[in-house]
């Protein structure tokens, strides 16, 4: 990694960090200079349970290489209790990095309400619980940086994940919105589908490619873009297994229908294969560029 990420002076706040992915976040960010508030539960990866050492280990050993951090053991939930933990001992904090996540994965037909419950209220109310608690900080410094952690059972689906999937791809709506809301306080916000092994993943995948998913081969995306170096906002990036990618949006150019006298569903179905002809695709990056082709639509038939 460049010498330009460096951490100086930076308070770097990471949930769910005493064990996988963000555990190998806290350390690298320590590695890097930064200031860093290891938060962990401690509970089992379904959510249940509770235990301060996870995060004491890993404080540990940030301390023992020379770094500086302190422990927290509160839920998610509670985001403000974390960010004054973090405003406590350091006075300030700069990026804060969503990680904390539980699965409570079924199939649809055998979901009940408490495991989609549970699902959401630690990975989409806990991000917002801590990141809400963050927002003023950084504005008022005009500086900051959140990164986000969305999944690929998110972006694509995943059987057995209806809950998991949903979290996880409102999490990537909420970096897209905070992006645009915090760019005028150079608060940058971005989200990871990360693929690691964790305690989280182990059971799901081979064992040989287990093996190979080190948490560490995503630490150095999260990093960076939690760093000043990086100038990227509303980003989403797959990486795992030492390679990075990142998502877009595509949409097919679409069909356009007279809006002065409507259409039929079979008109519809008539124009089925151009509605779903992606030759020539846009990649809109916000609302007003996702109009253009309705609008080039109204304007065709206004004349």
């Amino acid at each position: 990694m460049s010498e330009a990420v460096q951490f100086e002076g930076k308070v770097v706040v990471v949930t769910g960090a005493g064990g996988g992915l963000g555990r190998a976040h806290a350390l690298l960010f320590a590695r890097h200079g930064a200031q860093v508030v290891v938060n962990d539960l401690g509970g089992g990866a379904q959510g249940g349970g509770a235990s301060s050492s996870a995060a004491d280990q890993v404080v540990a050993e940030i301390r023992a290489a020379g770094g500086t951090a302190v422990a927290n053991h509160d839920s998610v939930t509670d985001g403000g209790k974390i960010i004054q933990n973090a405003l406590d001992a350091f006075g300030r904090v700069d990026v804060v990095v969503n990680n904390a996540g539980i699965l409570r994965d079924k199939s649809f037909q055998k979901m009940e309400d408490a495991d989609w419950d549970l699902v959401y209220k630690v990975h989409v109310e806990g991000a917002y619980k801590v990141t809400h608690a963050a927002w003023p900080y950084l504005r008022e410094q005009n500086y900051g940086r959140l990164i986000f952690t969305a999944s690929t059972s998110g972006i694509y689906g995943n059987f057995g994940q209806a809950n998991y999937g949903m979290a996880k791809l409102g999490l990537y709506g909420l970096t897209r919105t905070l992006a645009l809301e915090g760019r005028k306080n150079n608060i940058l916000v971005n989200a990871i589908a990360p693929t690691g092994a964790t305690r989280m993943t182990e059971g799901l995948l081979p064992p040989q490619v287990f093996e190979q998913l080190k948490p560490e081969l995503v630490s150095p995306l999260v990093v960076y873009l939690g760093s000043e170096a990086c100038q990227e906002t509303s980003g989403l990036f797959e990486v795992g297994g030492g390679w990075i990618g990142k998502v877009r949006w595509e949409r097919s150019l679409g069909a356009g229908f007279d809006p002065r006298t409507g259409f039929s569903p079979d008109d519809v179905a008539a124009h089925w294969a151009q509605i779903c002809d992606f030759e020539g695709a846009a990649h809109p990056r916000d609302n007003m560029e996702a109009m253009k082709e309705m609008l080039a639509n109204l304007q065709r038939f206004s004349a």
